[in-house]
């Protein structure tokens, strides 16, 4: 069934390569214009107010810069802080921020934009989807224009990776409002537009403090269908796609020599979640049932051609701290199927399943209904847009039973010890054993910390932990300096030319 079912999607999507095999173009050598798809559009373009992935790839690095950066390898790199001492207690930070920096209004950068800033992602309103990364500061002052002392109420092993995320980014007081529609920051490229459903337009800043990207233009096309991105790669419309929706073609575009083929990592747990406000969620039986009835590599192979590592709790292989938990429930509908009876559920049990647009979740929810209705839980599959995923599933008041999701944040799995999460999760162990690691400093404490944590997730069977999302691309031949990696949501383009 399964080489029937791959062989058959491929056949399909190849069903309109014959249409456009003859339009595709050669590396525009000498361009200073990229096109680069997309499967989602943002909901708006303010990465300091929204949840959504598909925020922080578009202008990550490229419109709005943090204190820190992270890079393609993983690494803290300085932005509009050029350097920083640490005080021997770990909690005071003193930055030295960069001269000459202007936000893409013309207004200028200094410690009081930074202040500006935090303050209003700790405030009690603040709609920022990481306020935890806040959480441990406790004042900050400027003793000049161009330095930042930040206190911490406690060591934070992580402080300056979390001042690299998207959602810290640094925004202008004059213009915090209207980020959502037009995005004023202090990186390499500044705005030039939004055709709502079809494309971000970027230009480069040519008064940005460093070094200048090699592109003048650069438009994010967003291409939620998986045949459509073929078809516009094949055609010439996009000249990359770094998060390819269909995998399958993978081996047409790797024997064609006007593209190339990228396969890097990212920090994308996809996961069932589970809603832990309904029974018989709530029922720990239930939940490892329900991880006993999935087949974890046959969901890769069928949904996503064989790219993507099986994960038992929520945590990225690459990652040092990782351990591999698949053996905590492995494939057994027999065990599945003891498990529901010994909880007392009365089959069939039906259920919704709420599925976003990405394709690990459209064809990934068809292949869990057929293995979960084989242990008596029939699901009723309901797409879903993104915009609604993050209205009916993500905020209050969270109606789902099910949903498939890629959690694409570094270094995530604090989120099980937020109040009111999503998916209902509520354990104080957890939460106390996250607040000893947020203020560990040693990194092999913290990586014994991390273990445990795994090890707590996959006991309780939280979610059906499924995959690690692999990062397949796609691009023109001559277009160089995308990332291969992943390690943070980001389509950087400050390094991205054509050879």
């Amino acid at each position: 069934m399964m080489n029937r079912l791959r062989a058959g999607l491929a056949a399909a999507l190849c069903l309109i390569v014959p249409l456009v095999a003859g339009q595709g173009t050669a590396s525009a050598q000498g361009e200073t214009s990229a096109v680069i798809g997309m499967t989602l559009e943002p909901p708006h373009l303010d990465p300091t107010a929204g949840a959504a992935a598909a925020i922080d790839e578009v202008v990550y690095a490229n419109v709005f810069e943090g204190l820190t950066r992270i890079d393609a390898a993983g690494a803290v790199q300085p932005a509009l802080a050029r350097s920083w001492e640490i005080s021997e207690d770990g909690t005071t930070y003193t930055f030295a921020l960069r001269r000459g920096v202007t936000f893409h209004d013309g207004a200028d950068f200094d410690a009081q934009d930074v202040i500006f800033t935090y303050e209003r992602a700790m405030a009690e309103g603040s709609v920022n989807a990481q306020k935890q990364l806040f959480s441990a500061i406790e004042s900050m002052s400027a003793p000049d224009d161009h330095t930042l002392v930040i206190e911490l109420t406690q060591p934070q092993g992580l402080f300056l990776w979390n001042m690299g995320w998207g959602d810290a980014v640094i925004v202008d007081p004059a213009t915090a409002e209207t980020n959502k529609t037009n995005p004023i920051g202090t990186g390499p490229f500044a705005f030039d537009g939004w055709t709502q459903g079809d494309n971000v337009r970027l230009k480069r800043n040519d008064a940005y403090w460093g070094d200048a990207p090699a592109l003048e233009r650069a438009t994010f096309k967003f291409i939620p269908d998986a045949a459509a991105q073929v078809a516009a790669l094949l055609a010439g419309d996009i000249d990359a796609f770094p998060n390819m929706g269909a995998p399958e073609t993978v081996g047409q575009f790797q024997a064609d020599p006007r593209f190339d083929v990228y396969v890097g990592t990212t920090e994308g747990e996809t996961i069932l979640s589970i809603n832990h406000r309904r029974a018989p969620w709530s029922d720990v039986r239930v939940r490892r049932a329900i991880q006993h009835a999935i087949d974890r590599q046959a969901l890769i192979d069928l949904a996503m051609f064989g790219f993507g590592t099986p994960i038992g709790s929520h945590f990225a292989p690459h990652h040092p701290a990782y351990i591999d938990l698949t053996g905590t429930a492995p494939y057994d509908p027999a065990k599945a199927a003891e498990l529901m009876e010994a909880a007392g559920v009365e089959t069939p049990l039906r259920a919704v399943m709420k599925l976003p647009p990405p394709t690990y979740a459209r064809r990934g929810g068809e292949i869990i209904a057929a293995q979960l209705k084989a242990v008596g839980i029939e699901l009723e599959l309901v797409p879903v847009e993104w915009g609604q995923w993050l209205a009916e599933v993500f905020k209050a008041p969270h109606d789902f039973d099910f949903t498939i999701v890629s959690h694409t944040e570094p270094l995530d799995i604090g989120i099980y010890a937020r109040e009111d999460y999503y998916f209902g999760y509520e354990n104080p162990s957890f939460v106390a054993h996250m607040a000893e690691l947020e203020v560990e400093a040693d990194p092999v404490r913290r990586a014994e910390l991390l273990v445990e944590a795994q090890e707590m997730i996959a006991d309780d069977q939280v979610n059906g932990f499924l995959f690690q999302l692999a990062k397949v691309g796609v691009k023109k031949a001559g277009l160089e300096g995308l990332w291969l990696n992943a390690p943070v949501q980001a389509n950087d383009l400050t390094a991205v030319r054509w050879e």
